[in-house]
């Protein structure tokens, strides 16, 4: 269905919105025909990992809309706030040849007005892992679930697409449309990979020559940890996977197998999905990855 905004059509041909009234407004027909709507929420400085979540949506979906908003409020102190890699012309330009009909890409003072006071918060899945206050300053999560939130009363989508890469955010997010009774379906995309194994990330930029070749012992680690725990033990796969990890010289900040969807530790492979995942600060950049193992 062809969208229209009257005034903020972006020379690449895709609608672009900078404020909720003008995403609602555009949304309106759409919703009142019927049309389902696919939401990709992204941070921008977009990668073919975004584009095979935004083919996805355009595949299932009458209307696609994209978010690209560098979300303040799920980065901690001294996390790279300033220095996240930002190009909106570039990522405007893709998500029109994705097949994209509208960008919503709101200032921040759109998002989070004067006096702002609410956020929402999912308990226990968020105090692990990427969000254990031991290893990541607190807030992290409150951050990404109440952004996530906010998009999806704004947006109304009936399915938003996520990537397997953020294996805990996707996690956190299906219980959070579970608990609020959000009419949205989650669906997550498999990661995808640069040739040579490394997950893509918009924060693979940071990484300098050197440091980029290390990055890869992430995905070899998980490979090792995968074979391993199919052919010994979990408890085998997760040794093997560290083993890698040190001849590689990278100090992680986790290497741990939880359960897929209660991201409670696991130490055998029973009758559940089992998510091996790692985080890594490599050359300036915080690094994570994972793979799921199905029983």
């Amino acid at each position: 269905m062809s969208l229209l905004l009257t005034d903020s059509s972006h020379a690449t041909g895709v609608n672009l919105a900078r404020a909720k009234s003008e995403l609602r407004s555009a949304l309106t027909e759409a919703r009142a025909g019927g049309c389902s709507i696919g939401l990709v929420p992204t941070m921008g400085s977009l990668h073919d990992g975004h584009l095979s979540l935004l083919r996805a949506a355009r595949a299932e979906c009458e209307v696609v809309v994209m978010s690209l908003f560098v979300n303040p409020t799920q980065f901690g102190p001294g996390e790279d706030l300033d220095r996240y890699p930002r190009d909106e012309e570039r990522d405007l330009a893709l998500a029109a040849e994705a097949g994209v009909d509208l960008v919503y890409a709101p200032p921040v003072e759109e998002v989070y007005s004067e006096g702002f006071a609410t956020h929402v918060e999912v308990e226990g899945l968020t105090e692990v892992l990427c969000g254990d206050p031991a290893r990541r300053g607190p807030g992290h999560f409150r951050g990404v679930t109440t952004v996530v939130a906010k998009l999806f009363n704004t947006v109304q989508p009936d399915v938003a697409y996520f990537g397997q890469k953020d294996a805990q955010q996707v996690a956190v997010l299906r219980r959070m449309v579970r608990d609020l009774d959000f009419p949205v379906r989650i669906e997550s995309l498999p990661i995808v990979r640069e040739p040579d194994g490394l997950a893509m990330s918009s924060r693979n930029a940071y990484l300098a020559a050197g440091d980029r070749e290390r990055a890869t012992a992430l995905s070899r680690a998980l490979r090792a940890a995968a074979r391993s725990a199919r052919e010994e033990s979990l408890a085998a796969g997760v040794e093997a996977g560290r083993r890698e990890l040190e001849a590689a010289e990278i100090d992680t900040e986790y290497f741990e197998s939880r359960d897929a969807e209660s991201l409670e530790p696991v130490t055998e492979l029973e009758s559940r999905p089992v998510l091996i995942a790692v985080a890594a600060e490599i050359g300036g950049a915080r690094l994570i990855d994972n793979v799921l193992i199905w029983p």
